[in-house]
């Protein structure tokens, strides 16, 4: 019985964690080459038209750029801080824990001690990944929020708008490290809830991923009034 647990753990768990990245690799493909089918590139189109109309209003009344880009980076410190907690909590578990819970006959997997371990640094190098991720995403907005208030200075749309979506995408790619986690989290109560927990995840997030419409082409009242002006030539 002992080997059948282990052969399940050999079994559910890579192929959970297969079907995860199976997944995201398809999800960056389609980020890359067809934007349009994601929420994603859908979210970094109005990102970049939002950048290009705030650059274009006088420096005086960016107060409202400024809210949106600092309660980005509130929301980004958080969970910063967050994913760092709960490292800290998982590393003191991991010196001080006998493992009797997770060691209980109503899990069927192999709990021996070495697998626990591997178990914990998982969930751990988990929590990790999501704190860099989201440490590169304030320091981004941070540095979108200076270029958006220096004052009296020429600076390309194309800066802001770079660092605009770059701090957005290491949020989701911080999101998606707390996906995982909650994964491995499963993993401790068995390789069956793990695996069952990576389809039904997938499977949810295709659908909150996937996007229908056709980008919206933002017009601006300077594009509106020369396209009038156009239209009386004509």
């Amino acid at each position: 019985m002992a080997l059948e647990k282990e052969n399940l753990d050999l079994v559910l768990v890579p192929s959970g964690l297969f079907i995860m990245f199976a997944y995201h690799l398809f999800l960056l493909y389609r980020c890359i080459y067809r934007p349009h089918t994601t929420v994603i590139g859908c979210e970094n189109n109005d990102k970049s038209a939002w950048v290009e109309r705030i650059m274009q209003v006088d420096k005086r009344d960016v107060g409202t750029a400024l809210s949106v880009i600092q309660s980005n980076t509130s929301a980004a410190t958080f969970l910063c801080s967050v994913s760092l907690t709960l490292s800290a909590l998982i590393g003191t578990w991991l010196q001080t824990s006998s493992d009797d819970l997770f060691k209980s006959k109503l899990i069927y997997g192999d709990t021996r001690p070495s697998t626990m371990s591997i178990k914990y640094m998982c969930l751990l190098i988990c929590f990790l990944l999501g704190f860099s991720c989201f440490v590169q995403s304030a320091r981004y907005f941070v540095h979108a929020n200076y270029l958006i208030s220096t004052p009296n200075d020429d600076i390309p749309v194309e800066y802001v708008e770079v660092a605009v979506i770059r701090g957005s995408n290491f949020w989701s790619l911080g999101l998606r490290t707390l996906y995982f986690a909650f994964n491995m989290l499963l993993w401790f109560f068995g390789p069956i809830p793990m695996f069952a927990s990576s389809v039904f995840m997938v499977i949810i997030l295709h659908y909150l991923d996937s996007n229908s419409r056709p980008l919206h082409k933002h017009q601006y009242p300077g594009n509106q009034m020369l396209k009038r002006v156009d239209e009386v030539r004509s």
